[in-house]
This record gives structure tokens, C-alpha cells and sequence, in this order.
């Protein structure tokens, strides 16, 4: 009996062998034998991975970061030391108010912002300002002995030196400007200041507080390059009206300003913007200082005048004299 031979099939003694490489149907396998198996063919599996090689992969490069580090530390603390020291010298200085002469503008305790970057460009103080300035001499008491302790000390020193903590031998004191050089400032009584022939109206003094001592009337002609100040706590202020036996009769040189307080930055709740009160803007206070400049231009602009009128005259020549003129 003939048997047809089916694909994939020989005939071998009567009976069908199958392909070594094909199951017994006859139909090649695909790999993984039931559905949902990946196709294609099955490779050799993979040996896992131990975790434990990855982290000794990552280990040298976090101890390279951690020693680059502990290298670059100090030259961040010496930039940063740096740059304290520059805001300080040129821009911006914290001081903490030393006393109650300045309430209720200022607190004991208060810590305010001083612009120190304006008189390197020439400004001056202006009326209504509150500055700092260094004792002009004879204001303050001698200041404290420093630590005995030389840690302590030099500790204090250095810190001071950046402009983080004030100094301990450091005399600044801080007042409102309210006359300047040319100016003159007078009160008797109780008050009005009077700046320039002009009343000052203060809201900033403390209330309570009378706008001067009615036992220290006074009259002051503020020289030029200098400036008169007073603490807005009238009656607790050792400010120019008590010094008029001391060089400048109270007043205060305009070298020995550091700057403008010009923020009041500690504690939190008491943060304000210390801007000049609009009572120095009112019109005719400068009229005094004003006289001055306005005097020396016009005697310095006379001469120029009379001598181009010489020459106008001298170049037309002789005036000849008509009929109608006679």
C-alpha cells in the first residue's frame, strides 16, 4: 500500500519519522511553545545582576565629591569673608542702637542698615537724615575695657573687622540731621525748631517730648562742612544743643558721618524705611543757603559784563553827532 508522504515527513519502514527538528505534527516551534510566549529564538538567560556592583561603582564617585568638598570649603569661607568685608567697608554696615535717644523712631536693640556707598561719590548729609557718625570728640564716655579672655577678644576683633558684630572699643553715635553747613537753627521754649526762619513740623519726635528744652533756647550759624543734629527723644538726647563749649560749638564734621541709616532691619516687626520727613522740603528753607551761591555768582558774573560792554563800545567806533542830533 503506497503512502503519500506528508511535508515535513519520511516514509521508513511502514511508519512516519519525524524531522529531529520539527515536533511530531510536523510543524516547526516557536519559542516559548504556548501563546502569550515572546516569539523568536530563545537565547542563553542572562546572569543577574548583584546590587552590590552597582554601589561599588557609585562609592568612588561620592568619595571624590565628598573630598572635593572638604577642599573647597575653606576657599568658600574665605570669599564669603571677603565679601563681607568689602559690603562693609563700601556699602552697607549694620549698627544696633545703643540707647533711647532716638524714640520712638528708633528702639534700643534695633538693628538698622547704614548706605556707606553714597559719600564715596561725594554726597553729603542732608536735613532730615538719620546718620551715624564717630564721636567728634567729648560726646560719649570712655568706652568698655575688652575681654580679658584673648579668645574671647580676638574672636570679638575679628568678627567686628568683617562687620558682624559692632566692635568693643567702637564710639558711633546716630542722630537726625537738622541743619546743615550755611544753615541757622534756633529754639526757644518749648519749640518750633526753626531752621532758616522756617518752623519744622516733627511728627518723628517722641510724643510727650517738647521740640527743645525751654532752659536751652539757643541760636546756632552751622559752618560750612558740618552739620547740627538732634535725637528724636528731645528730652534724653546728649545730642549738639549739650556740646556748644567743644570744637564746631556742637556741631558735627561731615568726615566723621559713615552713613545714612536708611532701613531699620531687626527685629522683624519693627523693619521701616527711615526717609526724610517732608517738613524739610516746604518751601523757602533753603532760601538762606541759597543767598550765598546766588551773591557770589552775580559778583562773579559783574565783571565779565561790564567788560564785554567795553568792548561792544570800543569796536563802534566814535558817535559823530547829525544835524538832528544838535
Amino acid at each position: 500500500m503506497e503512502h503519500d508522504q506528508a511535508p515535513g515527513g519520511s516514509a521508513v519502514n511502514g511508519g512516519w519519522a519525524t524531522d529531529p527538528g520539527l515536533p511530531g505534527n510536523g510543524i516547526p516551534a516557536m519559542a516559548g511553545g504556548a501563546p502569550g510566549d515572546p516569539a523568536g529564538p530563545v537565547g542563553p538567560a542572562e546572569p543577574e545582576r548583584d546590587p552590590r556592583d552597582d554601589e561599588d561603582a557609585e562609592r568612588p564617585s561620592r568619595d571624590r565629591k565628598q573630598r572635593s568638598f572638604w577642599k573647597e570649603l575653606p576657599l568658600l569661607i574665605g570669599i564669603a569673608l571677603v565679601l563681607a568685608l568689602l559690603i562693609k567697608t563700601f556699602l552697607v554696615q549694620a549698627f544696633s542702637i545703643p540707647s533711647d535717644s532716638m524714640n520712638d523712631t528708633l528702639l534700643k536693640g534695633d538693628r538698622v542698615l547704614v548706605d556707606k556707598l553714597t559719600p564715596w561719590f561725594g554726597s553729603t548729609p542732608s536735613r532730615g537724615e538719620v546718620v551715624v557718625f564717630h564721636d567728634p570728640g567729648g560726646w560719649l564716655p570712655e568706652a568698655p575695657s575688652p575681654s580679658s579672655n584673648v579668645v574671647v577678644r580676638g574672636l570679638q576683633k575679628g568678627l567686628s573687622f568683617i562687620g558682624l558684630m559692632p566692635s568693643a572699643d567702637e564710639k558711633d553715635l546716630i542722630k537726625r540731621v537738622i541743619g546743615v553747613g550755611g544753615d541757622t537753627v534756633s529754639c526757644k521754649g518749648t519749640g518750633p525748631l526753626m531752621v532758616n526762619g522756617k518752623a519744622l513740623v516733627e511728627p518723628y519726635v517722641r510724643p510727650g517730648s517738647t521740640a527743645c528744652t525751654p532752659d536751652m533756647p539757643f541760636t546756632v550759624h552751622v559752618p560750612k562742612g558740618r552739620i547740627w543734629v538732634m535725637g528724636d527723644n528731645r528730652q534724653n538726647s546728649l545730642d549738639s544743643r549739650f556740646h556748644p563749649t567743644l570744637p564746631g560749638g556742637g556741631t558735627v564734621p561731615n568726615s566723621d558721618v559713615v552713613g545714612r541709616a536708611f532701613v531699620v532691619a531687626w527685629p522683624v516687626n519693627r523693619w521701616d524705611v527711615l526717609s526724610i520727613p517732608g517738613t524739610f522740603s516746604q518751601p523757602g528753607i533753603n532760601a538762606a543757603g541759597a543767598a550765598v551761591p546766588a551773591a557770589a555768582g552775580f559778583a562773579g558774573a559783574l565783571p565779565l559784563v561790564l567788560w564785554r560792554r567795553r568792548r561792544l563800545l570800543a569796536g563802534a567806533g566814535p558817535v559823530r553827532e547829525t544835524a538832528e542830533d544838535c
